[in-house]
Protein backbone atom coordinates (compact mmCIF):
# COMPACT_ATOMS: atom_id res chain seq x y z
CA UNK A 1 0.00 0.00 0.00
CA UNK A 2 1.47 3.37 -0.80
CA UNK A 3 1.70 6.51 0.99
CA UNK A 4 2.37 10.24 1.03
CA UNK A 5 3.71 12.55 3.69
CA UNK A 6 1.38 15.65 4.83
CA UNK A 7 1.96 18.78 3.09
CA UNK A 8 3.28 16.41 -0.30
CA UNK A 9 1.63 16.07 -3.46
CA UNK A 10 1.16 12.40 -5.04
CA UNK A 11 3.75 12.12 -7.53
CA UNK A 12 2.52 10.94 -10.78
CA UNK A 13 4.07 8.02 -12.16
CA UNK A 14 6.90 8.49 -14.57
CA UNK A 15 5.82 8.74 -18.30
CA UNK A 16 7.40 5.20 -18.94
CA UNK A 17 4.72 3.99 -17.49
CA UNK A 18 1.82 5.71 -18.60
CA UNK A 19 0.32 3.43 -21.66
CA UNK A 20 1.51 4.67 -24.88
CA UNK A 21 -0.70 5.89 -27.64
CA UNK A 22 0.40 5.08 -30.99
CA UNK A 23 -0.52 8.17 -33.16
CA UNK A 24 -1.37 5.69 -35.72
CA UNK A 25 -4.14 4.65 -33.48
CA UNK A 26 -5.08 7.92 -32.13
CA UNK A 27 -5.24 9.00 -35.68
CA UNK A 28 -7.62 6.61 -36.84
CA UNK A 29 -9.52 6.78 -33.79
CA UNK A 30 -10.72 10.54 -34.50
CA UNK A 31 -11.29 9.17 -37.72
CA UNK A 32 -13.68 7.09 -36.66
CA UNK A 33 -15.56 8.87 -34.67
CA UNK A 34 -16.17 11.25 -37.70
CA UNK A 35 -17.81 8.81 -39.40
CA UNK A 36 -19.83 7.26 -36.63
CA UNK A 37 -21.23 10.64 -36.94
CA UNK A 38 -21.79 11.50 -40.53
CA UNK A 39 -23.19 7.63 -40.14
CA UNK A 40 -25.67 8.78 -37.39
CA UNK A 41 -26.80 12.09 -39.35
CA UNK A 42 -27.43 10.04 -42.59
CA UNK A 43 -29.49 7.75 -41.19
CA UNK A 44 -31.61 10.25 -39.37
CA UNK A 45 -32.13 12.12 -42.74
CA UNK A 46 -35.11 9.29 -44.09
CA UNK A 47 -36.96 9.26 -40.76
CA UNK A 48 -37.30 13.19 -40.40
CA UNK A 49 -37.65 14.38 -43.89
CA UNK A 50 -40.61 17.02 -43.41
CA UNK A 51 -38.59 18.39 -40.76
CA UNK A 52 -35.68 18.66 -42.25
CA UNK A 53 -37.03 20.39 -45.57
CA UNK A 54 -38.64 23.02 -43.42
CA UNK A 55 -35.62 23.82 -41.35
CA UNK A 56 -32.91 24.05 -44.82
CA UNK A 57 -32.91 27.37 -44.61
CA UNK A 58 -31.47 27.51 -41.21
CA UNK A 59 -29.78 24.39 -41.67
CA UNK A 60 -27.67 25.48 -44.83
CA UNK A 61 -26.74 28.81 -42.78
CA UNK A 62 -25.17 26.49 -39.87
CA UNK A 63 -23.14 24.61 -42.43
CA UNK A 64 -21.79 27.18 -44.39
CA UNK A 65 -20.69 28.90 -41.23
CA UNK A 66 -19.04 25.95 -40.06
CA UNK A 67 -17.30 24.07 -43.16
CA UNK A 68 -13.96 26.53 -42.60
CA UNK A 69 -13.49 24.57 -39.91
CA UNK A 70 -14.79 21.60 -41.33
CA UNK A 71 -12.74 21.70 -44.04
CA UNK A 72 -15.29 19.86 -46.32
CA UNK A 73 -15.40 22.04 -49.80
CA UNK A 74 -18.83 20.52 -50.58
CA UNK A 75 -20.33 19.73 -47.20
CA UNK A 76 -23.67 19.31 -47.39
CA UNK A 77 -24.61 18.72 -51.06
CA UNK A 78 -22.14 15.66 -51.30
CA UNK A 79 -23.86 14.45 -47.55
CA UNK A 80 -27.39 14.37 -48.60
CA UNK A 81 -26.44 13.46 -52.42
CA UNK A 82 -27.37 14.93 -55.47
CA UNK A 83 -31.08 13.81 -56.15
CA UNK A 84 -31.93 14.58 -52.23
CA UNK A 85 -30.21 18.06 -52.65
CA UNK A 86 -32.72 18.92 -55.94
CA UNK A 87 -35.56 17.98 -54.16
CA UNK A 88 -34.38 20.58 -51.05
CA UNK A 89 -33.70 22.95 -53.47
CA UNK A 90 -36.90 22.74 -55.73
CA UNK A 91 -39.21 23.44 -52.66
CA UNK A 92 -37.82 26.98 -52.69
CA UNK A 93 -40.74 29.33 -54.41
CA UNK A 94 -38.80 32.59 -53.74
CA UNK A 95 -35.72 32.97 -56.24
CA UNK A 96 -34.14 35.01 -54.09
CA UNK A 97 -33.83 32.31 -51.51
CA UNK A 98 -32.18 30.68 -54.51
CA UNK A 99 -29.88 33.55 -55.44
CA UNK A 100 -28.94 33.81 -51.61
CA UNK A 101 -28.40 29.93 -51.45
CA UNK A 102 -25.54 30.74 -54.60
CA UNK A 103 -23.67 32.89 -52.53
CA UNK A 104 -23.24 30.37 -49.52
CA UNK A 105 -20.25 28.55 -51.33
CA UNK A 106 -18.60 27.56 -54.54
CA UNK A 107 -19.90 24.00 -54.89
CA UNK A 108 -23.51 25.72 -54.05
CA UNK A 109 -23.20 27.73 -57.14
CA UNK A 110 -22.25 25.27 -59.44
CA UNK A 111 -25.25 23.12 -58.14
CA UNK A 112 -28.22 26.21 -58.57
CA UNK A 113 -26.38 27.48 -62.01
CA UNK A 114 -25.97 23.89 -63.15
CA UNK A 115 -29.39 22.50 -62.58
CA UNK A 116 -31.41 25.73 -64.13
CA UNK A 117 -33.15 26.41 -60.25
CA UNK A 118 -33.70 30.45 -60.84
CA UNK A 119 -34.70 30.05 -64.16
CA UNK A 120 -37.70 27.58 -63.41
CA UNK A 121 -38.80 29.42 -60.44
CA UNK A 122 -39.48 32.41 -62.23
CA UNK A 123 -40.98 31.05 -65.03
CA UNK A 124 -43.56 28.98 -62.52
CA UNK A 125 -43.92 32.97 -60.99
CA UNK A 126 -44.41 34.15 -64.02
CA UNK A 127 -45.40 32.34 -66.99
CA UNK A 128 -45.75 34.35 -69.72
CA UNK A 129 -41.51 33.73 -69.35
CA UNK A 130 -42.26 30.25 -70.65
CA UNK A 131 -42.32 31.93 -74.36
CA UNK A 132 -38.95 32.85 -74.27
CA UNK A 133 -37.06 30.94 -76.32
CA UNK A 134 -33.37 32.54 -75.66
CA UNK A 135 -31.97 35.04 -73.12
CA UNK A 136 -28.98 37.31 -74.07
CA UNK A 137 -26.64 38.57 -71.36
CA UNK A 138 -25.32 42.20 -72.72
CA UNK A 139 -22.51 44.10 -71.22
CA UNK A 140 -20.89 47.57 -71.68
CA UNK A 141 -17.23 45.33 -72.28
CA UNK A 142 -17.10 43.97 -76.15
CA UNK A 143 -17.89 40.60 -76.32
CA UNK A 144 -15.60 37.67 -76.99
CA UNK A 145 -14.49 35.79 -80.13
CA UNK A 146 -16.84 32.87 -80.31
CA UNK A 147 -16.18 30.00 -79.36
CA UNK A 148 -16.84 26.48 -78.60
CA UNK A 149 -19.58 26.36 -76.22
CA UNK A 150 -19.20 26.35 -72.41
CA UNK A 151 -22.31 24.76 -71.01
CA UNK A 152 -21.04 26.17 -67.13
CA UNK A 153 -20.62 29.65 -68.40
CA UNK A 154 -24.07 29.03 -70.59
CA UNK A 155 -25.17 28.32 -66.81
CA UNK A 156 -23.78 30.99 -65.35
CA UNK A 157 -24.95 33.83 -67.93
CA UNK A 158 -28.77 32.57 -67.65
CA UNK A 159 -28.24 32.52 -63.58
CA UNK A 160 -27.66 35.86 -64.07
CA UNK A 161 -30.13 36.89 -66.64
CA UNK A 162 -33.19 35.77 -64.63
CA UNK A 163 -31.85 37.02 -61.46
CA UNK A 164 -32.10 40.58 -62.70
CA UNK A 165 -34.96 39.81 -64.73
CA UNK A 166 -37.05 38.91 -61.52
CA UNK A 167 -35.42 41.87 -59.89
CA UNK A 168 -36.98 44.41 -62.65
CA UNK A 169 -40.39 42.40 -62.10
CA UNK A 170 -40.37 42.24 -58.85
CA UNK A 171 -39.45 45.83 -58.19
CA UNK A 172 -40.21 47.23 -54.32
CA UNK A 173 -43.49 50.00 -54.60
CA UNK A 174 -47.30 49.71 -54.97
CA UNK A 175 -49.10 48.39 -57.69
CA UNK A 176 -49.42 51.09 -60.43
CA UNK A 177 -51.88 51.05 -63.44
CA UNK A 178 -50.08 49.83 -66.33
CA UNK A 179 -52.16 51.59 -69.31
CA UNK A 180 -50.32 55.04 -70.58
CA UNK A 181 -52.64 56.01 -73.14
CA UNK A 182 -55.40 54.65 -75.21
CA UNK A 183 -54.96 53.50 -78.60
CA UNK A 184 -58.72 52.88 -79.86
CA UNK A 185 -61.68 51.17 -80.34
CA UNK A 186 -63.44 49.22 -82.96
CA UNK A 187 -66.37 51.35 -82.47
CA UNK A 188 -67.99 54.47 -80.47
CA UNK A 189 -71.39 54.97 -80.32
CA UNK A 190 -71.48 58.96 -79.71
CA UNK A 191 -67.64 60.20 -80.38
CA UNK A 192 -66.37 61.68 -78.36
CA UNK A 193 -68.63 61.89 -75.72
CA UNK A 194 -68.55 57.87 -74.85
CA UNK A 195 -65.13 57.61 -76.33
CA UNK A 196 -62.63 54.85 -74.52
CA UNK A 197 -60.94 57.30 -72.36
CA UNK A 198 -63.78 57.13 -70.27
CA UNK A 199 -62.82 53.88 -69.36
CA UNK A 200 -59.49 54.74 -67.52
CA UNK A 201 -62.00 56.42 -64.62
CA UNK A 202 -63.04 54.34 -62.07
CA UNK A 203 -66.36 56.65 -61.68
CA UNK A 204 -69.79 56.47 -63.37
CA UNK A 205 -69.73 59.96 -63.08
CA UNK A 206 -66.95 62.76 -63.56
CA UNK A 207 -67.71 66.18 -63.99
CA UNK A 208 -71.66 65.85 -62.64
CA UNK A 209 -71.26 63.39 -66.11
CA UNK A 210 -71.93 60.09 -66.68
CA UNK A 211 -68.49 58.56 -67.61
CA UNK A 212 -68.72 55.15 -70.00
CA UNK A 213 -67.66 53.67 -73.14
CA UNK A 214 -70.52 52.75 -75.52
CA UNK A 215 -69.83 50.68 -78.96
CA UNK A 216 -71.85 51.80 -82.04
CA UNK A 217 -73.78 47.77 -81.76
CA UNK A 218 -73.93 45.33 -84.46
CA UNK A 219 -76.93 43.10 -85.70
CA UNK A 220 -75.27 39.97 -85.03
CA UNK A 221 -74.82 39.95 -81.46
CA UNK A 222 -71.30 37.46 -82.02
CA UNK A 223 -69.54 40.42 -83.78
CA UNK A 224 -66.65 41.33 -81.24
CA UNK A 225 -66.04 44.54 -80.12
CA UNK A 226 -61.89 45.50 -79.41
CA UNK A 227 -60.51 48.38 -76.75
CA UNK A 228 -56.83 48.45 -77.38
CA UNK A 229 -54.63 50.11 -74.93
CA UNK A 230 -50.64 51.39 -74.81
CA UNK A 231 -48.98 49.70 -71.24
CA UNK A 232 -46.38 52.13 -69.49
CA UNK A 233 -43.42 49.60 -69.98
CA UNK A 234 -41.98 47.19 -72.27
CA UNK A 235 -42.15 44.85 -69.71
CA UNK A 236 -45.18 45.19 -67.47
CA UNK A 237 -46.49 42.06 -64.90
CA UNK A 238 -50.46 42.56 -65.00
CA UNK A 239 -51.34 40.31 -62.35
CA UNK A 240 -55.52 41.99 -61.97
CA UNK A 241 -57.59 43.63 -65.02
CA UNK A 242 -61.13 45.49 -63.83
CA UNK A 243 -63.56 45.53 -65.53
CA UNK A 244 -67.10 47.67 -64.95
CA UNK A 245 -70.17 47.16 -67.08
CA UNK A 246 -72.15 50.63 -67.21
CA UNK A 247 -75.42 50.28 -65.08
CA UNK A 248 -77.39 53.39 -67.16
CA UNK A 249 -79.48 55.36 -64.60
CA UNK A 250 -81.05 57.58 -66.69
CA UNK A 251 -82.88 54.98 -68.76
CA UNK A 252 -85.67 53.32 -67.61
CA UNK A 253 -85.36 49.83 -65.36
CA UNK A 254 -81.76 50.36 -64.91
CA UNK A 255 -80.27 48.39 -67.55
CA UNK A 256 -76.90 46.82 -67.66
CA UNK A 257 -74.87 47.39 -70.76
CA UNK A 258 -72.39 44.49 -70.78
CA UNK A 259 -70.81 41.96 -72.71
CA UNK A 260 -71.10 38.57 -72.77
CA UNK A 261 -67.62 37.17 -72.51
CA UNK A 262 -64.06 39.09 -72.53
CA UNK A 263 -60.76 37.99 -73.52
CA UNK A 264 -57.05 39.52 -72.92
CA UNK A 265 -54.40 39.52 -75.93
CA UNK A 266 -50.78 40.62 -75.27
CA UNK A 267 -48.58 41.94 -77.89
CA UNK A 268 -46.32 44.67 -79.85
CA UNK A 269 -47.36 47.20 -82.46
CA UNK A 270 -45.61 46.41 -85.01
CA UNK A 271 -45.60 50.64 -86.22
CA UNK A 272 -42.05 52.24 -85.85
CA UNK A 273 -42.51 54.08 -82.39
CA UNK A 274 -42.27 57.72 -84.21
CA UNK A 275 -45.53 56.62 -86.29
CA UNK A 276 -47.91 55.58 -82.61
CA UNK A 277 -50.84 57.42 -82.54
CA UNK A 278 -53.15 57.63 -79.69
CA UNK A 279 -57.06 58.71 -79.52
CA UNK A 280 -57.73 62.12 -79.33
CA UNK A 281 -61.15 63.94 -79.05
CA UNK A 282 -61.09 64.65 -82.93
CA UNK A 283 -59.60 61.51 -84.13
CA UNK A 284 -60.86 57.35 -82.72
CA UNK A 285 -57.82 56.05 -83.94
CA UNK A 286 -59.57 53.51 -86.17
CA UNK A 287 -56.71 52.56 -88.59
CA UNK A 288 -53.95 52.21 -85.96
CA UNK A 289 -56.44 49.34 -83.87
CA UNK A 290 -56.60 46.76 -87.04
CA UNK A 291 -55.13 43.52 -86.09
CA UNK A 292 -52.53 43.62 -89.02
CA UNK A 293 -50.69 46.32 -87.35
CA UNK A 294 -49.66 44.28 -84.38
CA UNK A 295 -48.59 41.19 -82.98
CA UNK A 296 -50.22 38.88 -80.25
CA UNK A 297 -47.88 36.73 -78.37
CA UNK A 298 -50.83 35.95 -75.78
CA UNK A 299 -53.94 35.28 -75.39
CA UNK A 300 -56.32 34.48 -72.42
CA UNK A 301 -59.40 32.07 -72.45
CA UNK A 302 -62.93 33.85 -72.80
CA UNK A 303 -64.08 34.96 -69.06
CA UNK A 304 -68.02 34.71 -69.26
CA UNK A 305 -69.48 38.24 -67.89
CA UNK A 306 -71.65 38.45 -64.90
CA UNK A 307 -74.57 39.85 -65.61
CA UNK A 308 -75.51 41.93 -62.91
Amino acid sequence: RKTTKKNQRPVAPPPSSLPQAQPQRASNGRKQTQRGRSDAFRRSIPLAAPPFLAVVGRGATAMAMSKPQQGDPAGFLDLVGPDLSACVFARLQDPADLARAATVSRPWRRFVEGNGFLKKVCVRKFPELAVLTAAVEVRRSPAPDPGPVDANAAAQAEHRIYSHLYGALVAAGPPADCILHCVGASSTDNFPDETIDNTLEPQDRVNNRFSYWSSAGQDDPNVPETLTYRLASDICVVDEIRIQPFKAFFQIGHPIYSSKMVRFRMGHCKLPRPSESFITDDDDNQAVIADENYIWTYTSPEFLMLQV
